[in-house]
């Protein structure tokens, strides 16, 4: 397709580059995603997290300055927050602990299946993201100081 395109516009002499139009289709598709996308997906994220805080901030200067009341309701607040995101992180810990177990079992079964136990002891690459689960797990239900 590239090749009859570059033979209508060009000529037939210049007809030999038309390998050339995959080179190009994927440069400006690179260029198009990291040069246009990505940034401009980041700065609408971080303009979003921007407002989100400013609302933020503004709810709670307006409940702070109503009332003694409105001050005790805003650092109550405040303080469910705190505890939401730190049960949220718990969570993801436990989450990733889990996944990375199974990843390390899971790999452990299926190199000693793929080598048999031959070539040496391979399968126990396995055991690494499996302690890296067991670490997580292990903080998370004996180290992690407890929620409030």
């Amino acid at each position: 397709m590239m090749n009859l395109a570059m033979h209508f516009l060009f000529g037939p002499e210049v007809a030999v580059f038309a390998n050339y139009g995959l080179w190009l289709f994927l440069s400006i598709g690179a260029v198009a995603l990291f040069g246009v996308f990505i940034p401009t997906v980041t700065w609408i994220d971080s303009r979003r997290k921007e407002r989100e805080a400013f609302y933020k901030a503004e709810t709670f200067r307006r409940m702070s300055e109503a009332s003694g009341e409105g001050a005790k309701a805003a650092v109550e607040l405040m303080r469910e927050e705190e505890r939401i995101k730190q049960v949220k992180a718990r969570e993801g810990l436990k989450i990733a602990g889990v996944i990375n177990v199974a990843v390390g079992i899971a790999l452990v079964i299926f190199l000693r299946a793929m080598l048999g136990g031959h070539q040496g002891a391979p399968y126990l690459c396995g055991l690494i993201p499996g302690s890296v689960g067991i670490a997580m797990l292990v903080y998370v239900y004996f180290l992690a100081e407890p929620l409030k």
